[in-house]
């Protein structure tokens, strides 16, 4: 009997085309396929795998765990066979697009500044960088790497660690000409507490009373759903803002920002890490390339 040549990165791809297009239709016109072809392929793929990847009981596609499993394994896949097939054309070199996720205070206090310099050690590179302080999903986003504050919650993501800054907290001085200086924790109750509007893993400012630690909720009436925007409201005089220290260096030296409360300050840190989809497999050599440059030039302190 004939052996029967399956075609399997052929499937993948077609199998990521239907996810990422969110239907057979859609994915039939960017594949330049019939609907019912699609179909056919991945129900011979469901078949050979012994596994239901789609669920067609909806009107919307949905994926069954099996399916989330399969396209995650999948689009790494068709990465690093498209990443083997430049790196043969171009000797290795970092080729393609990247997709990056930060925070708005890292990309522009960190990443901003030594960016160009990346760009220019690897010129087949391009960047999509998408600034948000919300935790993404990666494989949802199609993201390679995001650079995150933190805690790291398990995961079957990779971490590298980016370093650690201490926390600060600052207004302007013309906030504290107008409200006073905080001196005590008991003073923070007459004070606009400027907040993050979306949950964080410690909800609250870390301080010492005497020999303990406590917790004092931020609450005010502003909120802000990133970094920048809490420094850009401390620095119009709004409240005070609890905020990395590797943001807010340079206006506390220029005399926009005055930090208070220091003798009070826990000492905790904020721990950045870069993380990324890297089990299962060698990493595309574009994105090694960024996670290596950001251990040597992307670091907070």
């Amino acid at each position: 009997m004939a052996r029967i040549e399956i075609n399997r990165s052929g499937e993948m791809e077609v199998f990521v085309r239907v996810v990422e297009q969110g239907g057979f239709s859609p994915a039939a016109r960017a594949c330049r396929m019939t609907p019912s072809a699609v179909s056919k392929l991945v129900a011979r793929l469901e078949g050979r795998l012994g596994a239901r990847l789609v669920s067609r009981s909806t009107r919307k596609l949905q994926l069954t765990p099996e399916g989330c499993a399969f396209y995650e394994r999948a689009t790494r896949i068709l990465a690093d066979i498209e990443d083997a097939e430049r790196g043969a054309a171009t000797g290795e070199q970092a080729v393609g697009r990247i997709r990056f996720n930060t925070s708005a205070s890292y990309g522009m206090h960190i990443l901003a500044p030594v960016l160009p310099d990346f760009l220019a050690l690897h010129p087949g590179v391009t960047l999509d960088i998408v600034q948000t302080d919300h935790v993404i999903d990666l494989l949802a986003e199609r993201t390679d790497i995001a650079v995150r504050a933190g805690p790291l919650k398990s995961s079957s993501l990779v971490a590298r660690k980016l370093g650690e800054t201490p926390m600060l907290i600052v207004a302007s001085p013309a906030y504290l000409g107008r409200a006073g200086v905080p001196r005590t924790i008991a003073d923070l109750e007459l004070h606009e507490r400027l907040s993050f509007s979306y949950a964080r893993s410690i909800e609250g400012w870390s301080l010492r009373d005497g020999e303990e630690t406590v917790l004092v909720p931020a609450v005010g009436r502003v909120q802000a759903s990133d970094g920048e925007a809490l420094r850009h409201l401390a620095l119009g005089g709004a409240g005070l803002a609890r905020l990395a220290a590797f943001t807010v260096r340079d206006d506390i030296a220029a005399g926009r920002l005055v930090p208070v409360l220091e003798p009070l300050g826990s000492g905790d840190r904020e721990v950045f890490h870069a993380i990324y989809v890297g089990q299962g497999g060698p990493l595309p050599s574009r994105v090694r390339a960024l996670l290596d440059f950001l251990a040597l030039r992307g670091r907070v302190s």
